[in-house]
């Protein structure tokens, strides 16, 4: 089948790779009707990450159940299903407890390479979601939007306990900042401020669900936001970049007695104790348990609720990956969906 591979830095090649095969009972394979390019996939490409070797590339998945192993038992051949980014067994105490993204034995998807013709899914019961029949065309974009990027973002608004009253700022303005946004919205916020310096993802906000766009960042921004609250700062942020200098802003930007939730995957970030200390703010963050959140956001996109899709503002064929990271890379495009 053709796979999507780095080799080095900004070397992407879609070429031949080995057919998935089933290698438990709790496995399933896949045939993708979609993936997509993450940001967090840009960090290898740009070097910023090691590349030791060519990576099989992609961890956000649609598609049609084509095989499963004997103890498979919630999802069966032609289904439709929707996975998280990270395969979870749904059984162990963690899973049970709300954080299959960090189940005793879960597997990050990109370790197996979803930007692909097939993919094989470890513990498919724990991760794969079937849709309720076979999905119209045009939600297909959304439904691969819940497997990553959404889900990343609902958690960080649940997280930073968005809801009714509050006012939640989001920094960054990539597609989980964005679906942070929608995701604020969809939970009862009463503000929702979106940190973006750029005119097509401010719109896009807006549409989301934004009441306020502060372009400025770092201390600048943080001002920004607290002018609007009343020299309070927000009851909730969402950190979605994994900078220094955004989680700063995100933690500078919430209020004492405020929650932020972190999901932007961290890059030499150091935190202050004594600020912490001082900063009198709860964080909770990390990879997004996208699988406790699927049977919500199947059921909202599938009713038509939410258009999380808008997110793709490319699309491209599988063979054209290289150009979707380019894209993604220089920031013309703010996701690329890849066509299978």
């Amino acid at each position: 089948m053709r796979g999507v591979v780095l080799y080095a830095p900004g070397d992407v090649r879609v070429e031949e790779v080995a057919d998935p095969r089933i290698t438990a009972p709790t496995d399933a394979i896949i045939r993708l009707s979609a993936s997509c390019v993450c940001g967090s996939d840009l960090w290898p490409f740009r070097g910023v990450d090691s590349v030791e070797q060519p990576m099989p590339m992609g961890h956000e998945y649609v598609g049609i159940v084509e095989e499963v192993g004997s103890e498979v038992k919630n999802v069966k051949p032609g289904q439709f299903v929707v996975g998280s980014f990270v395969a979870s067994d749904g059984t162990c105490e963690i899973c049970r407890s709300g954080y299959p993204s960090s189940c005793v034995h879960r597997v990050f998807m990109n370790e197996v390479g979803t930007q692909s013709e097939r993919a094989l899914i470890p513990y498919a019961d724990g991760t794969l979601v079937a849709t309720p029949g076979m999905p119209d065309a045009e939600l297909i974009p959304s439904l691969l939007a819940a497997s990553d990027v959404l889900g990343t973002g609902w958690f960080g608004a649940v997280a930073a306990q968005a809801g009714p009253g509050k006012t939640v700022a989001v920094v960054g303005d990539g597609a989980v900042g964005l679906l942070a946004v929608l995701a604020a919205k969809q939970l009862g916020a009463e503000r929702v401020i979106a940190m973006s310096r750029h005119e097509r993802r401010q719109k896009l906000a807006r549409e989301f669900g934004a009441t306020d766009i502060v372009t400025e960042r770092g201390d600048d921004g943080v001002a920004q936001v607290k002018e609007l609250t009343g020299g309070m700062g927000a009851h909730s942020v969402v950190e979605a970049v994994g900078t220094q200098e955004s989680m700063q802003q995100a933690i500078r930007a919430a209020r004492a007695g405020g929650h932020v939730g972190f999901v932007g995957v961290t890059h030499d970030v150091a935190l202050s104790g004594e600020e912490l200390f001082f900063a009198q703010v709860s964080l909770l963050g990390g990879p997004a348990p996208v699988r406790r959140f699927l049977p919500e956001l199947i059921e909202l996109i599938w009713d038509r609720k939410i258009d999380p899709g808008k997110v793709f503002d490319l699309t491209l064929p599988l063979e054209q990956a290289a150009e979707a990271y380019r894209a993604m890379d220089e920031r013309r495009a703010v996701k690329a969906l890849l066509r299978v």
